[in-house]
């Protein structure tokens, strides 16, 4: 499981571990720059020195040649070769004699490699002769290195000081998100109520807000689901008693006329509820936690014509007039499975209390630039103080009731929630003609 804590420390503590490494190295760098040039200097005043006192002046004809000492001791890492030359190329003396440098005329500082160690070399030119100071290079790199050795030891130190300062600062950072966490995990799932920011870190501030919405949206969602469930409870109980009695009813006629009657009752009441479970089932589907919806380009001319062409028989048989009028594409874009069940329930609604002899028509088109389906009925309409409350669920007025008992009060809820998930809005108007209902369901622009 990942951890914030081991985290931050393992990035913290690497990039602490590096800035060592990279403060050591520099250290290094600069404390052989450094070397080099007091090195440098001393390597010219040594061989200026050996040039003007000591035996650049030898002559062959005059002196006798010099003894060279025996060395077989190990060389110091500070220790200055020191060499002298005739004008001519001839080696007079030598302080370390298994020193092989080559001899040259040429003023200054040089860097031979010889018997595969590397020297710094400074050579001074007189006209008796050439003295030379040199000194091995490796022996200033690892006194540089020493130099930078001594500086690591601290700064690791200092990295593991830091690091235990920062276990003690994390663990005490990270304790208001700790005991958030402890009260969200000793709450049931009945207890949503806010967690308190009081003494919050700023930093946290936003998570438990987020989490605070997130309950507070699964409280709204827990009471809708409750509502729905007593309204549900509520509901199915009068048909299924309604069947009940239908049934006994059947059981207890023995005329043929009476019992086709109460068989006809019977198949209507296990329609209502049928269709009453269906509403509850595409309610269910429009909750927020139901199912998703799947936005794509659609054609909501062709959509009109599907439903219309698939409802046209019940109007048929309620002796009502059902057209669409598409006459040309109107695109759009939404779940298509969804907006079906929004113009299902538009049209059913229509149909169930528009009288006989009525007219229902849809109809799609583009308005400023933005889609519209429009219903429209000839029935008694809805008075212009229920229609804000039609949308609740299982809410039917008082002219509804009087003219069907078949209405279960979902449709309109049902439409308002899929338009809702496609940010489309709802309308219900009075048609031109002054008679009737206009539903316009007015999407965004695709």
């Amino acid at each position: 499981m990942r951890s914030i804590r081991r985290t931050l420390l393992i990035w913290i503590l690497g990039a602490l571990s590096l800035g060592a490494l990279l403060v050591a190295l520099v250290t290094y760098l600069v404390t052989l720059e450094e070397m080099n040039e007091v090195f440098d200097g001393d390597l010219r005043n040594v061989a200026e020195a050996v040039a003007s006192y000591h035996h650049a002046g030898h002559h062959e004809e005059g002196d006798a040649p010099l003894e060279l000492p025996v060395r077989t001791d190990e060389p110091e890492d500070t220790e200055i070769v020191t060499l002298t030359w005739t004008a001519r190329g001839e080696r007079v003396y030598s302080s370390d004699p298994r020193v092989n440098l080559p001899f040259t005329t040429t003023e200054g500082l040089s860097r031979p490699v010889v018997a595969g160690e590397e020297w710094i070399v400074y050579s001074s030119v007189r006209p008796a002769g050439v003295a030379q100071a040199a000194q091995r290079v490796a022996s200033r790199k690892e006194m540089a290195g020493e130099s930078a050795g001594k500086v690591f030891p601290p700064l690791i130190g200092l990295v593991l000081l830091i690091g235990a300062l920062l276990v003690f600062a994390l663990r005490r950072g990270l304790e208001p998100l700790d005991a958030a966490a402890g009260d969200i995990a000793r709450r049931s799932a009945g207890s949503l109520d806010a967690i308190s920011t009081d003494d919050a870190p700023a930093e946290i501030v936003p998570l438990v807000n987020s989490i605070n919405g997130l309950m507070q949206r699964l409280g709204v969602a827990f009471t809708a689901q409750r509502r729905f469930f007593a309204d549900a409870a509520h509901e199915l109980r009068t048909p299924i008693t309604a069947l009940r009695l239908q049934l006994q009813l059947l059981e207890r006629t023995t005329d043929d006329g009476e019992r086709q009657r109460a068989l006809t009752e019977l198949h209507s009441g296990v329609d209502r509820s049928q269709r009453l479970v269906q509403q509850l089932l595409q309610v269910a589907r429009t909750e927020p936690d139901g199912e998703a919806t799947k936005l794509a380009p659609l054609d909501l001319a062709a959509l009109v014509r599907a439903q219309v062409a698939a409802l046209s028989v019940k109007a048929e048989q309620a002796g009502l007039d059902l057209g669409a009028d598409t006459p040309q594409p109107v695109p759009a874009v939404g779940d298509e499975p969804q907006l079906g069940v929004l113009l299902e329930n538009l049209i059913e609604n229509a149909l169930r209390y528009t009288p006989a002899g009525g007219v229902v028509d849809v109809s799609a088109c583009t308005e400023d630039g933005r889609p519209l389906i429009r219903v429209v009925d000839d029935g008694p309409g809805i008075p212009e103080a229920e229609r804000e409350r039609v949308f609740e669920r299982f809410h039917r007025g008082e002219s509804a009731q009087s003219l069907s008992r078949d209405g279960s009060g979902l449709g309109l809820a049902i439409v308002k929630a899929i338009a809702e998930r496609h940010r489309a809005t709802v309308e219900l108007c009075t048609p031109v003609s002054g008679r009737g209902l206009e539903v316009r369901i007015r999407f965004p622009r695709p």
